[in-house]
C-alpha cells in the first residue's frame, strides 16, 4: 500500500508528474482497498479492474514520456452507476435495468478518459436517482462515513462513500435536486452541482432532463475544479486568482432554508458564517420570497418529468421497485400538462426575481441540508418518516436546481454539516474561486 487513501486527487496527480508515484501502483492500491474494505460491496456495484489497469499502464507510459494529458492523468475515479460504461453493466440502482450493458461510454466518461483519468468502477445509488437519502434495499445502501448505521445521502451515495472511505480519490455523480451536494455534505466532502447543460448528459441514465446535471465529489475545491475540466473538456479555473476574504460580499439566504434546522446544522452554519466574518467577509442577510413558489411546485416539476421518463417501465414491473420510491414516481401521474406548464412559468418568474436579488453578491450561502443523515433502520421501519425526511433533506439543495444556477457544498468542520454557495448559471469558474477562498477560512 502507498498510503495515498487520504490524499487529494490533485496531490496524487502532482506525485505522478514528479515521478514519485506510479499510476499502476495507485490503481492497484485502490482496487485492493475496494475488494478488501468491509463496506466495499455496499459502496461499489462493480469495479472495473481490467479497464483500470489498462488505463493506468497507459498513464504510466505517458508520464515516463513527458506526455501527460492533464493534471489528473493517472488518477483513479469512481463513477455513479448511471453513467454508461462500454461493455459493463449500468443499472442505475434499479432492478428495472438489471443486466443493461451499454455499448459505449457516456460522453463525460469518454472526455474524462481522454484527460487520463482511470475508471475504477461503478458506485451504488438511490433507485433511478430519485431520493436524497441514499437508501436502496433493492441493491445496496452505502454507509455514512460519520455513522455506520446512517444513510450516506443520495442519490450519489456510493460516489460519496467511495471518496470518504478512501477507496477512490474522486468520484462523479449526478445532481437533479441535491444528489451530489447532499451526500458530499453528509460525508464531509466538496460537491459541485454544475449548471444544466454545462456537462454532457449523453449516455447518462435520465431522471428529469430539465434539472439533471453531472458533478464531482472530491476532497477539495482544487479537485472539484480539476474534475470539472476533466468532465467538460475545458480548462480548469486558476484558483490562484481566488479573492481575499476581505473582498468577498456574500448573501446569507434566510428565506425558507434556515427554517426547521436541526441543532447541529444550525450551529455549524452560524459557526461557519462567524468564521467568515472574522476573516473579513461581508455577509448580508437576504430574503427572496419568490423562491417559495417553485419549491412548493417541486412535486409537480420533478415528478411529472420523472413519470414521463419512467412511467411505462414502472407500470410494466411495479414490484421491482422499493415502494416509497415507486410511489414518488407515481405521484407524477396526477398533474396535467397545464399544471406542469403553469409551474414552469412560475419557476421562470422566480428565476428572474432571484437573478435580480442576488446580482450584487459573489455567492449566496445556505446550510446544505437542514438535517443530519437519518438511521437506516428507522427509514426502513417508518414509511412516513422516510417521506418527510427525504423532503426535508432536499429542501435547501433544490433552491440551486430550481433557480437554474451552479452550486457547491463545502465541509464546515462539523461532521455531516455542509455550507452551500450558489452562483448564476455557467459561473462555475467564478464560484470555484470564491469557494477556494471560503475553504481556506473554514479549514
Amino acid at each position: 500500500m502507498t498510503g495515498t487513501e487520504q490524499q487529494t486527487a490533485a496531490e496524487l496527480g502532482r506525485a505522478i508528474e514528479a515521478g514519485t508515484l506510479d499510476p499502476v501502483t495507485l490503481a492497484e492500491d485502490c482496487l485492493d482497498r475496494i475488494a478488501g474494505h468491509p463496506a466495499g460491496p455496499r459502496i461499489f456495484a462493480r469495479s472495473t479492474p481490467d479497464r483500470a489497469l489498462a488505463e493506468a499502464r497507459a498513464a504510466r507510459d505517458r508520464a515516463r514520456a513527458g506526455l501527460r494529458h492533464g493534471p489528473l492523468d493517472g488518477v483513479p475515479v469512481s463513477w455513479k452507476d448511471l453513467f454508461d460504461t462500454a461493455g459493463v453493466a449500468t443499472e442505475a440502482g434499479s432492478a428495472l435495468l438489471a443486466g443493461r450493458v451499454p455499448e459505449r461510454d457516456a460522453e463525460s466518461l469518454r472526455i474524462a478518459t481522454t484527460r487520463g483519468t482511470v475508471c475504477l468502477g461503478k458506485t451504488h445509488m438511490s433507485e433511478l436517482a430519485f431520493s436524497g437519502l441514499g437508501l436502496n434495499p433493492v441493491t445496496a445502501t452505502p454507509p455514512c462515513v460519520n455513522d455506520a448505521g446512517a444513510v450516506a445521502g443520495g442519490s450519489s451515495s456510493g460516489a460519496a462513500a467511495s471518496v470518504a472511505f478512501g477507496l477512490a480519490p474522486a468520484a462523479v455523480g449526478s445532481d437533479t435536486g441535491g444528489s451530489v451536494r447532499v451526500p458530499a455534505a453528509w460525508n464531509d466532502l466538496v460537491g459541485l452541482k454544475t449548471t444544466s447543460g454545462r456537462v454532457s448528459l449523453s449516455g447518462v441514465v435520465p431522471l428529469a432532463a430539465r434539472f439533471d446535471t453531472v458533478g464531482p465529489l472530491t476532497r477539495s475545491v482544487e479537485d472539484a475544479a480539476l474534475m470539472l475540466a476533466a468532465l467538460d473538456g475545458g480548462r480548469a479555473p486558476d484558483l490562484r486568482g481566488a479573492p481575499e476574504p476581505g473582498r468577498l460580499r456574500l448573501a446569507r439566504l434566510t428565506t425558507l432554508v434556515e427554517e426547521d434546522l436541526r441543532e447541529a446544522p444550525a450551529t455549524a452554519h452560524d459557526t461557519a458564517l462567524a468564521a467568515l466574518e472574522r476573516a473579513g467577509v461581508e455577509i448580508v442577510p437576504l430574503e427572496v420570497p419568490e423562491i417559495r413558489t417553485p419549491l412548493e411546485d417541486a412535486g409537480i416539476l420533478y415528478t411529472t418529468e420523472a413519470w414521463a421518463t419512467w412511467g411505462e417501465a414502472i407500470e410494466a414491473d411495479p414490484d421491482a421497485m422499493y415502494r416509497p420510491i415507486r410511489e414518488r414516481f407515481e405521484a407524477g401521474r396526477l398533474p396535467g400538462g397545464a399544471d406542469y406548464l403553469r409551474a414552469v412559468a412560475r419557476m421562470e418568474a422566480a428565476r428572474a426575481a432571484w437573478a435580480r436579488a442576488t446580482a450584487g453578491f459573489d455567492a449566496v450561502l445556505c446550510p446544505t441540508t437542514p438535517n443530519l443523515p437519518p438511521q437506516v433502520d428507522r427509514l426502513m421501519e417508518e414509511a412516513e418518516y422516510y417521506v418527510t425526511e427525504n423532503l426535508l433533506t432536499l429542501r435547501n439543495t433544490r433552491v440551486g436546481n430550481l433557480m437554474g444556477g451552479c452550486a457547491i457544498t463545502l465541509p464546515t468542520g462539523t461532521p455531516s454539516c455542509g455550507l452551500s454557495l450558489m452562483a448564476p448559471p455557467m459561473q462555475e469558474h467564478r464560484l470555484l474561486r470564491v469557494a477556494a477562498a471560503v475553504e481556506r477560512v473554514l479549514r
